[in-house]
């Protein structure tokens, strides 16, 4: 994979089909098929090898379609609509569930929900287990610690926002001096801005569930709105790029700007280990998004799933059973499973594997440092920030929030930020409204 590519894959679609190829001994339809439709543009590659390793070992056709990055559900829709529709797809928890669960085979009794090892990973319709959550992961800030310590502070320095915003602006008042910025570029195109109308809105909404003892609402009234400004100022401020240019900035370029080492801090997850590792692990370590709320100290970094298998009800009754037995194979084969949690040459092929932390029983210690970095912060006693985006209303509601961002990031004033509080505030109730009809 190109060192640069990201959730922002150039291609719209990849996809290959098995049967029939070339290496695909025996492949044939009489057992089924499985038709998978791929989440993350990152792994597509490993998901297509794992596929023909699966065909060449039990003869079942798989074809493995990628979607575009903020393409999902779009793709999802329109695949469904044909005659070969994906027998293995994903939602991204309740919200997303609530549009598919009519095509979603009962897991409950299938082997690899025998192979959870909590049933949190369990998404359920009532009592039908929808949903299987087959990767957890983990986002912050990644840090550049030997850039860090260039600039004369170390990790142990950030503590809470004020600590992280002080020495961010020092950096920034230094950067012509240190060669470097403080942030990546903040960029507000399709490939990037999931990052902060999504992962950072995350915050001022867990924050908002903690204080009000929810896990969802109907109306989101806004409580950590001022803290959320403060973060996205300081991204927006104190990075390599002019603000008023965020709108044409992709994620490639935040990417870039890491690990050409322009800039010390970036937030991204652990699914970027591979886009970031050419700077050496030694130099890599990620610490919590701090808001400034009370008690942060105590905050570690924030982990979850949003990505749930989910096999296609509807399908034929041998592609359900194919797709199951797939998935059952894909965490409990030894080849598979290192191909799914392993880094470097993990693949068959030796190409690097996913990288994942998997909740199935045959999970390996990651060789990717950022899952481990994420291990020692609750081993630590850190309390995790939990993925509450999960609850947001709608792709529109995302949406409405980027757009909102991107004109204030342009002209950062009190009117502009009125428009994020509205379409984070108004826009909630009216999508959750719009969910119901």
């Amino acid at each position: 994979m190109n060192r640069f590519v990201t959730r922002g894959l150039a291609a719209a679609l990849s996809i290959t089909m098995l049967a029939g190829c070339s290496g695909s001994k025996g492949a044939s339809k009489e057992n089924g098929s499985v038709y998978y439709l791929n989440f993350k543009p990152e792994a597509d590659k490993q998901w297509q090898e794992l596929a023909e390793m699966y065909t060449e070992e039990t003869g079942v056709p798989v074809k493995v379609l990628t979607a575009a990055s903020g393409q999902y559900e779009a793709t999802l829709k329109s695949e469904m609509a044909k005659s070969d529709a994906p027998t293995l797809f994903q939602v991204n928890g309740p919200v997303g569930l609530a549009s598919w669960k009519d095509y979603c085979y009962d897991l409950k009794d299938s082997d690899i929900a025998g192979q959870l090892t909590s049933q949190d990973y369990a998404l359920m319709d009532g009592d039908k287990m929808a949903g299987i959550g087959y990767v957890t992961e983990t986002y912050g800030i990644i840090v550049n610690k030997k850039l860090l310590k260039e600039a004369g502070y170390s990790v142990e320095d950030i503590k809470n926002f004020e600590s992280l915003k002080r020495i961010s602006e020092d950096i920034t008042a230094r950067k012509d001096e240190l060669g470097f910025s403080a942030f990546t570029s903040a960029g507000m195109d399709s490939s990037s801005d999931w990052r902060f109308k999504t992962h950072l809105a995350n915050l001022p909404i867990y924050y908002e569930y903690q204080a009000d003892g929810i896990t969802d609402t109907e109306a989101i009234k806004g409580t950590y709105l001022n803290n959320y400004r403060n973060i996205w100022d300081l991204y927006i401020n104190n990075s390599t790029s002019d603000p008023t240019q965020l709108s044409t900035k992709p994620a490639d370029d935040a990417t870039a700007d890491f690990v050409t080492e322009k800039a010390v801090f970036y937030q991204n997850g652990t699914w970027a280990y591979n886009d970031v590792a050419e700077i050496g692990d030694e130099n890599l370590d990620m610490i919590p998004i701090y808001i400034g709320v009370e008690g942060e100290e105590n905050q570690g970094l924030c982990t979850g799933t949003e990505n749930y298998w989910c096999v296609n009800s509807k399908a034929d009754k041998k592609d359900v059973q194919a797709t199951l037995d797939f998935m059952n194979w894909c965490v409990t084969n030894k080849k598979a499973v290192k191909a799914l949690c392993g880094g470097d040459k993990a693949m068959p092929s030796g190409k690097a594997g996913m990288g994942f932390n998997i909740p199935f029983k045959e999970n390996l210690k990651s060789s990717n440092p950022l899952v481990n970095i994420a291990a020692k912060y609750q081993e630590e006693g850190k309390k995790p920030v939990t993925w509450n985006f999960t609850t947001m209303p709608s792709e529109e509601w995302k949406n409405g929030v980027g757009s909102a961002l991107t004109t204030y990031a342009a002209n950062q004033n009190d009117d502009n930020w009125n428009k994020v509080v509205k379409a984070f505030v108004d826009g909630w109730a009216s999508e959750k409204a719009a969910t119901k009809d």
